[in-house]
């Protein structure tokens, strides 16, 4: 009988024989390795190999003895029990012709490298792992760096050693498989010097609500370990894979992590070290955009093959490297993600009911909202402290902490990113936790009651007591159809790849000053002319721009980032931008913003909108606004991206703001571009038939229209109760709109706040004809239920008459 294979000659039909990750492996090397998917080549030494390891050494007996009598909820039990089988194991010896056969496969892969003793890496393949319904990622050993054939042979028992982990043994008992229907493989597999250059994984979803359209990729410097074990905080990027695969580049969100630490090998002691990583390190990207886009169209190969191979939809859990060497990108793992593909189709919201004292912050995993004693733990031989329901605080995480995280209501490290070890077992354990929480030990040393919340986008926050929050839960395709779309308005990036989950027919207003404020943070024309700022601010500037050659770039780069990442989640529903509207006082508090704004007495109807976009004073910066829009639909194809144009007080002004863009290179009906304004001052109504000449469509922009349809200053406490967008004269106002627009087929929509507040007023828009209703994110579902109402009544209305 053959103790090995090589990759070559199996695949994901073969993991009885060579376990889930050698499978892979050879899947991909025989069948994607043609289509340019690049995977280092190597063996694998079978599960019958391993069969017959213990069956010459009487293993199979002594093993399961110790396995009968397992108590896999006593930590001390399980412990004692799995280091006696190890311990087994490990003074076994390998079969003759088991070892002849697994010194020859090394040989002649040695050979292949042109190398006498070529350096491996070997890992675990269990016959029930990188499945799509369980990963086992992370329970059994893999050892980096191995080279001789002394190194190699004893690595191979390792592995077979730690098929008996504490927590690979507690997890198959946690998954419901028997221990003797689960066998080991070992892959031996050429070795990619990352080392000397950067690694990291790749999902082909987002791995925190799902969503499927994107591409996340993760790197550190150095070996992946830290990435898993949460020790380095990696870099993170975002591709959008259908704009990818029309040829653009969709390179969607970039953000640098502090990528603390470098994993190499120290050839003279031949072992692992992790060194510190230098500041300029630190400071780069672990990969240029042309790699990341080149890793994101392989993962999307590799998911495409797999789910062709499946017969149904199969996010990937993908490896990468790239070797120091030869400076080449390499796939060195690929399973089936198995926490979202096994959701259920209903969605759980989680909101705060409460507001509280935050003691900590970090990233955000998951969605959901826990309450609990914080414990904070800082070795797992200290699990007994841990208590069902307990807020598990500590550094970092590994597989020996499972067997408390289990029991834990949330889980807070102070390192580690989205894809660390914490956070892959919180979402298999379907918990909240927040990574990256620097401080946290300290900050809850004290313990108490605390609140963890994953459900306010990208950052978790743990507050101070036991605060009160709202679980609704609902089946998105029971909810019923609209005749009215249904969009959202959302200004945080953040939170995009969440709400796209919703119900929605869109986004009907993206407010761009939203992205400005937290995504770029910094005047457009203090950008542009640093030389009229004082040397605090223009130092303030270098610092928050470093590492972009300059501040034009920083400006469009991060902006185009932040449209890019919502005109993506939401494709191909139409995201319609609205261009800048802060107001002059709000621009001045922008850094850098004082020098070129003036002090207005009333800025609600001063330099506002689109007014500033041609005035020589801000064109400059209105055309940074136009290339970074630019960016978003011709360079990542996203052109489901909708222009909208705010306080337009005359068509000449519209006009003007329309040629001012077409001198940017953003013309109206080029690439499909469509331009709306805001229907926001009495002008826009009187003049609609000669606004809808210029303009795609109209969006209500019901606050500002209240105010000035009404001369009401809502801000004023004598005459805010006369505010109220359900008065007669602004009802008359929409219905005006929609009907001449119409006559001249635009559409119009509303994204002010009335609709989400007042129901009446939803279906007096619906009854009205408007064409779209574009809501707050908490709003979406109720006000759908009851637009589903109106139109249903309203037809019966019209099928009696």
């Amino acid at each position: 009988m053959r103790w090995v294979r090589w990759f070559k000659e199996v695949g994901i039909d073969e993991v009885p024989l060579v376990g889930g990750k050698n499978a892979s492996l050879g899947e991909m090397v025989r069948e994607l390795g043609r289509l340019g998917v690049r995977v280092p080549d190597g063996f694998a030494v079978t599960a019958e190999a391993y069969q017959h390891f213990l069956q010459s050494n009487g293993l199979n007996a002594p093993i399961r003895e110790q396995l009968r009598e397992l108590n896999s909820d006593d930590p001390d039990d399980l412990t004692k029990r799995t280091r006696l089988i190890r311990s087994l194991v490990l003074r076994a010896s390998l079969p003759e012709d088991l070892e002849e056969e697994i010194l020859q496969a090394y040989r002649e892969l040695s050979s292949q490298a042109r190398v006498e003793d070529l350096m491996v890496a070997v890992r675990s393949s269990a016959t029930a792992e990188d499945l799509p319904t369980a990963s086992f990622a992370g329970q059994h050993e893999s050892f980096l760096g191995v080279q001789g054939e002394t190194e190699l042979l004893d690595a191979v028992k390792k592995c077979f050693a730690s098929l008996y982990t504490a927590r690979a043994t507690s997890y198959r008992v946690h998954m419901g498989f028997p221990h003797e229907k689960v066998l080991l493989s070992v892959g031996v597999q050429q070795l990619v010097r990352s080392d000397l250059a950067s690694s990291g994984v790749i999902f082909t979803l987002d791995t925190e609500t799902g969503h499927d359209g994107l591409v996340m990729l993760e790197g550190v410097w150095g070996l992946g370990e830290n990435i898993v074990q949460g020790k380095s905080t990696p870099d993170r990027f975002y591709v959008h894979k259908e704009t990818l695969a029309k040829g653009y580049k969709p390179l969607v969100w970039k953000t640098l992590g502090a990528k603390e630490l470098r994993l190499v090998y120290d050839t003279e002691q031949q072992k692992l070290r992790n060194l510190p990583a230098t500041p300029h390190e630190r400071s780069q990207w672990v990969l240029s955009d042309d790699e990341i886009l080149q890793l994101a169209q392989w993962s999307v190969m590799i998911d495409q093959h797999y789910s062709q191979k499946r017969g149904t939809p199969t996010p990937m859990d993908i490896e990468w490297a790239k070797d120091g060497i030869s400076g080449e990108l390499f796939i060195v793992q690929a399973r089936p993600e198995t926490v979202h593909s096994r959701k259920s189709p209903t969605i759980k919201t989680y909101a705060l009911l409460q507001e509280g004292k935050v003691l900590v912050e970090g990233l955000a995993v998951g969605e959901k909202i826990a309450t609990g004693e914080a414990k904070v733990i800082r070795n797992p031989k200290s699990m007994s402290q841990i208590k069902p329901g307990d807020v598990l605080v500590t550094v970092t995480t590994n597989p020996d902490w499972e067997p408390i995280m289990k029991i834990a209501s949330a889980i807070v490290t102070e390192r580690g990113g989205r894809t660390s070890h914490a956070a892959i077992v919180a979402r298999e354990l379907g918990i909240p936790a927040v990574v990256g929480a620097a401080g946290a030990t300290k900050a809850l040393a004290r313990g108490g009651p605390v609140t963890v919340s994953c459900a306010q986008g990208e950052i978790g926050r743990i507050y101070e007591g036991t605060l009160k929050f709202a679980v609704d839960e609902f089946d998105p395709y029971k909810i019923g159809t609209t005749r009215t779309q249904i969009m959202m308005n959302v200004g945080n990036p953040e939170q995009a790849f969440r709400l796209a989950q919703l119900p929605n027919d869109g986004v009907g207003l993206a407010r761009m000053e939203f992205i400005f404020a937290d995504w770029v943070g910094i005047h457009p024309m203090a950008l542009l002319h640093p030389e009229k700022l004082s040397a605090r601010v223009q130092q303030a500037i270098a610092d928050k721009t470093n590492g972009y050659p300059s501040g034009r770039e920083y400006f469009v780069d991060r902006l185009s980032q932040g449209i890019a990442v919502l005109a993506a989640a939401f494709y191909p529903k139409p995201v319609i931008l609205r261009m800048s509207d802060f107001k002059t006082n709000e621009y001045a508090r922008l850094l850098g913003g004082e020098p070129f704004e003036p002090s207005e007495e009333n800025p609600m109807l001063g330099w506002r909108g689109a007014s500033r976009y041609y005035h020589p004073e801000y064109k400059e910066g209105f055309m940074l606004e136009v290339e970074a829009v630019r960016r978003v639909r011709d360079v990542m194809g996203l052109t489901n991206l909708v222009v909208m144009i705010p306080f337009c007080r005359t068509v000449e002004e519209g006009q003007q703001v329309l040629a001012t863009m077409k001198e940017g290179g953003l013309e109206r009906g080029k690439n499909g571009l469509e331009v709306y304004v805001m229907a926001e001052i009495p002008s826009n109504i009187i003049l609609a038939e000669e606004f809808s000449q210029i303009f795609d469509g109209f969006s209500i922009g019901s606050n500002d229209l209240t105010q000035l349809v009404l001369g009401v200053d809502r801000d004023s406490t004598q005459v805010a109760a006369l505010f109220n967008e359900r008065n007669n004269a602004v009802k008359w106002a929409c219905a005006e709109l929609i009907q001449k627009a119409h006559q001249h087929g635009r559409k119009v929509g509303i994204c002010g706040q009335a609709p989400s507040d007042y129901p009446e007023f939803a279906a007096f828009l619906v009854e009205a004809g408007i064409d779209s209703i574009s809501l707050n994110p908490d709003s979406v579902v109720r006000t759908k239920r009851r637009i589903v109402e109106t139109e249903q009544n309203r037809k019966g209305r019209k099928a009696r008459a």
